[in-house]
């Protein structure tokens, strides 16, 4: 416990929005953390039909307020106090902003996902969030729970995975959590027939990716189970994580920098939008 001492929400007046509070509220319990919640609205970009509204600051902004009063009646309604920030601008910018500035050691984010489309997606202000954000996110679905008793760790080898199968490892070892790694060997059918070979390498890469995060495991004392497996990286992640009844996923996220921040990677992208349980994005 004690790994966040201050957890930024991000909220849009969405129920999705609501639920991830009501979780950071969860999750404050038992980390002792504080919380700040932000909600931004859009910059006036000087649309005509506003002109002659005495103060336009306060239409554009109004609504927004009003999300953060309602979530400080949440907030009273659970016995705890919560700091908010009305700001105006990009929303992605401002919420990378203010848990810098604030100090912030989470940012917690609702998601959708109700269609297809949005599931491939997964929400551009996330994204965005992700893809230039320092801190660790944590995406809640918008009908789940957060949980740590059953964490699944997807692992393709790399340093930033390593970093979130060490923390998937920490938050096993604190709240009694089961542990389970997996890494996925992105081989086809046809890939195999076309270059056995390469694909008995890879298979070959991923078995080690996995016994690497086990021996770390119990070397902390956590007895980890293994899975490796072939296809599409978050089509395998996210079905193992159904089957399994996962209370969370802990995965990394590769560093980008222009473009690629913004696309964040197919495999943390996809497997946030498909997810059945939230999703913690280590940095």
């Amino acid at each position: 416990m004690g790994k966040y001492k201050k957890i930024l929400v991000a909220i849009d007046g969405s129920e999705s929005g609501k639920n991830a509070l009501r979780q950071a509220f969860k999750l404050a319990d038992t980390e002792k953390s504080w919380i700040a919640v932000v909600s931004v609205a859009p910059s006036y970009a000087g649309d005509l039909s506003l002109v002659g509204v005495p103060n336009i600051e306060e239409v554009i902004a109004g609504p927004y307020r009003g999300f953060l009063a309602e979530a400080k009646e949440m907030a009273e309604a659970d016995g705890r106090f919560i700091r908010t920030a009305c700001e105006q601008g990009e929303p992605y910018e401002r919420i990378v902003d203010l848990a810098e500035a604030e100090n912030c050691d989470l940012i917690m984010m609702g998601r959708k996902g109700a269609t297809r489309l949005e599931k491939m997606l997964m929400g551009s202000v996330t994204a965005r969030v992700i893809g230039y954000s320092q801190r660790d996110i944590l995406v809640v679905p918008q009908d789940k729970s957060i949980g740590w008793n059953k964490i699944l760790a997807p692992t393709d080898g790399s340093r930033f995975s390593e970093k979130a199968v060490e923390r998937a490892i920490d938050f096993a070892k604190s709240y009694g959590g089961e542990l389970e790694v997996v890494s996925v060997a992105p081989v086809t059918e046809e890939f195999y027939a076309q270059a056995p070979d390469v694909a008995e390498e890879l298979i070959k890469k991923a078995r080690s990716f996995t016994e690497g995060a086990r021996a770390k495991a119990e070397a902390g004392g956590i007895i980890a189970k293994t899975y490796v497996a072939e296809g599409e990286p978050y089509e395998v992640i996210t079905k193992l994580a159904r089957e399994h009844r996962s209370d969370m996923i802990i995965m990394g996220s590769h560093g980008k920098t222009g473009l690629k921040r913004l696309l964040m990677g197919s495999v943390a992208g996809k497997t946030i939008g498909h997810s059945p349980c939230p999703v913690l994005v280590v940095k």
